[in-house]
């Protein structure tokens, strides 16, 4: 049991400073931007061109260090670890990212030398939740260009030790999206096995995720297209993390236990949709391979969750090479 002396330690810990003068790994830079924009499918004008910004939410891949890691001043003082070390000490080895907050002051233009500072700002009481008992710990990154902040990344993670089940161990139950106000639409469409996608008014882009604007051109207004449920798979990768009971229990909704393939797929329509590519083993996903959408249902047992996920078209599995 976690106990409360634990919970005034770690509370010690909030106004450290986890990161002091870090460096970006890589000015902001163009091939980065045009990146960026391809994988998430947004084609503003703003972001290319000799008067070209940075996408905003790409606010924090600056501070990042890639594969790699960061080779130049990372800022690191050692407080994040110390924290986490005593939370695995006391058994919360188990963690869930659970909301992210970015504000945005001046737009980052190629060419800037992005440099940032973190800090631990809040711990939480204890609390407990149905994954387990834990703290709630935030981090505030302010990101500056020169002596002007121009934007600020909080980051909240819940670690926590995993919940202890009495008796008969119950099904594990999938992880369920994050409703919002944004994107309830999308998941009450999913719940009646249609796949709406958004529509601008004013100039008739189609955008997947939804959002509350057009990136195209930042109208406000939308209505919403049903997708024809063909597509194909644009890219993909295949999944090794150590087996979780919900994704490995041999029910009609699982496909596999152990690896299995996560594909950006391309649908009809022209928008992409990350989703399970199901029908084939994880190693037989080729990019180019045709499928179609359908709807499945986990967890009836307590509370259905319905999914879309996309079924590789029969004699087809060889795909494109």
């Amino acid at each position: 049991m976690v106990s409360d002396e634990l919970g005034a330690r770690l509370k010690a810990y909030e106004g450290r400073a986890a990161a002091v003068a870090g460096v970006g790994k890589d000015p902001v830079n163009e091939p980065m931007i045009r990146h960026w924009c391809e994988a998430m499918g947004d084609t503003d004008p703003a972001y290319a061109g000799p008067d070209a910004v940075a996408p905003p939410t790409m606010l924090q891949a600056w501070t990042m260090g890639g594969l790699s890691g960061h080779t130049g001043h990372t800022g690191r003082t050692g407080a994040y670890d110390e924290l986490f070390d005593l939370l695995d000490e006391a058994g919360c080895t188990s963690v869930v990212a659970t909301d992210c907050e970015q504000e945005y002051l001046r737009p980052l233009r190629p060419g800037d030398e992005v440099t940032f500072d973190a800090v631990i700002e809040s711990v939480s009481d204890r609390k407990t939740t149905k994954l387990g008992t834990g703290y709630f710990v935030t981090t505030r990154m302010d990101v500056r260009v020169g002596q002007d902040l121009v934007g600020t990344h909080r980051f909240r993670i819940l670690k926590y030790a995993p919940a202890r089940q009495k008796g008969k161990s119950p099904r594990a139950r999938r992880p369920r999206p994050v409703v919002n106000r944004d994107n309830a639409g999308f998941w009450e469409g999913v719940e009646r096995h249609r796949l709406l996608i958004q529509r601008c008014t004013s100039c008739g882009t189609l955008r997947h995720p939804w959002l509350p604007g057009c990136n195209a051109c930042g109208g406000l207004d939308w209505d919403t297209v049903e997708a024809s449920g063909e597509g194909t798979v644009y890219s993909y990768v295949v999944m090794h993390h150590p087996p979780f009971p919900a994704f490995t229990q041999s029910d009609q909704a699982t496909d596999a236990a152990g690896p299995y393939a996560v594909g950006l797929i391309e649908l009809a329509e022209g928008v992409r949709i990350v989703s399970n590519v199901v029908g084939v083993p994880y190693d037989k996903v080729r990019i180019g391979l045709p499928v179609r959408l359908e709807f499945r249902r986990y967890d009836d047992e307590d509370g259905a969750l319905v999914l879309p996920v996309f079924q590789v078209q029969e004699g087809r599995e060889g795909g494109v090479g």
